[in-house]
């Protein structure tokens, strides 16, 4: 035999020999599991207990939990926060089962977990970063639309009526949940005397995922109000530092979500309302004024802007009493960040495009130019 026959046989052993041990490191991590058991348990309902606390806490649950694991966080300690929660069976099983199976690179972050997940479920969600579930079904909220806007859509994805809905978060009770839950977005500025609806602006526009047929009117509203926690809290700093609020924050971005056409429109509107905040000059949004006759019109009229209401930045000087519309996270962005400029008008033509200037001439001429086809 050749040396290179002699050489390839060697290095075949050695894989084989690399398999054994593997399979033999399994065998006694597996041997040493049982035999924990059955000095923790007892020998003749080590396996069943085994069996049963790698079986979901509740199959039929629908509850969506809430699980932090910080960064750092080691399989000992994960293991205890899912079985705090009530998410699996037992800690130390789940903990051997997920060594047994090799697996240990978990992502830290903010899980939304339910009782009805196998441990294998678990395991690959906190791997990936995901929930390692299909949801039943989606809703999806687009930016700018009111709460009763979004009560329609909830009404048309769930068994839950518009009218449901709006009952449910007007009502007084809800309102001091919320605001006992999520105390640093959710103030009293919501409960105000002129706030027409106090989560308006709360319920943050995406697509949420849900894992049971019928949630409840609370799991949706809170998982809503939640994105918002989520998306406003980066910037709590810079609001204290500045003086501001969350409700002054999304009561601007709303009225930037309504007007702007285009990304970059937002942040050069932004600076235009700034202008005018800064000069005690009207912010004359017609956003506003629809807002506050509580009717989607195509076109503002010259009475329109002569409504009578707190929310009308035509009669009022300053932002109104409170968001009108739900802003996305670029209009957020864009109040915190605003273009540089000296504009004090705009106008959006036929196409839409807006047309910006610090003069009310030039203001004058680019309507009659965009609007009236002159």
């Amino acid at each position: 035999m050749g040396k290179e026959s002699k050489k390839e046989m060697m290095i075949e052993r050695m894989i084989e020999k690399k398999k054994e041990v593997k399979v033999v490191r399994r065998i006694v991590l597996g041997i040493t599991l049982v035999l924990l058991l059955i000095g923790l348990i007892g020998g003749r309902s080590a396996y069943k207990y085994v069996t049963g606390a790698l079986q979901p806490v509740d199959p039929d649950a629908e509850e969506v939990i809430e699980v932090e694991i910080p960064i750092g966080s080691g399989l000992d300690t994960i293991s205890a926060k899912l079985a705090e929660k009530g998410i699996i069976k037992d800690a130390r099983i789940f903990k051997y089962y997920a060594k047994f199976n090799n697996e240990s690179q978990f992502q830290a972050g903010t899980y939304g977990l339910t009782k009805a997940m196998t441990p294998d479920e678990l395991i690959e969600s906190l791997k990936t970063g995901k929930v390692y579930r299909e949801p039943v079904f989606t809703i999806t909220v687009p930016e700018g639309l009111t709460l009763k806007q979004i009560a329609k859509i909830v009404e048309k994805d769930t068994n839950i009526t518009e009218e449901e809905f709006l009952d449910y978060v007007g009502d007084e009770a809800t309102i001091d949940r919320l605001i006992g839950k999520y105390s640093r977005i959710l103030t009293e500025d919501i409960k105000g005397d002129q706030i027409k609806y106090p989560l308006e602006g709360y319920l943050f526009p995406a697509t949420y995922p849900f894992y049971e047929e019928n949630p409840s009117i609370e799991t949706i509203v809170d998982a809503m109000v939640q994105a918002t926690v989520t998306n406003v809290t980066p910037y709590l700093d810079y609001l204290e530092s500045e003086e501001k609020t969350v409700h002054w924050l999304l009561t601007f971005a709303s009225l930037l979500e309504e007007e702007a056409t285009a990304q970059s429109d937002r942040e050069t509107i932004a600076s235009v309302f700034y202008n005018r905040l800064d000069i005690d000059m009207p912010l004359q949004t017609d956003p506003t004024v629809l807002y506050a006759l509580g009717a989607h019109k195509d076109r503002v009229l010259y009475a329109d802007l002569e409504v009578a209401d707190p929310y009308n930045t035509y009669k009022n000087k300053g932002l109104p009493p409170g968001p009108i519309a739900g802003a996305g996270k670029s209009s957020i962005e864009a109040v915190i960040a605003p273009a540089e400029t000296n504009y004090l008008y705009f106008l959006a033509d036929k196409e839409g495009v807006n047309h910006f200037t610090d003069s009310y001439d030039q203001h004058l001429k680019n309507r009659d130019r965009y609007l009236s086809g002159d």
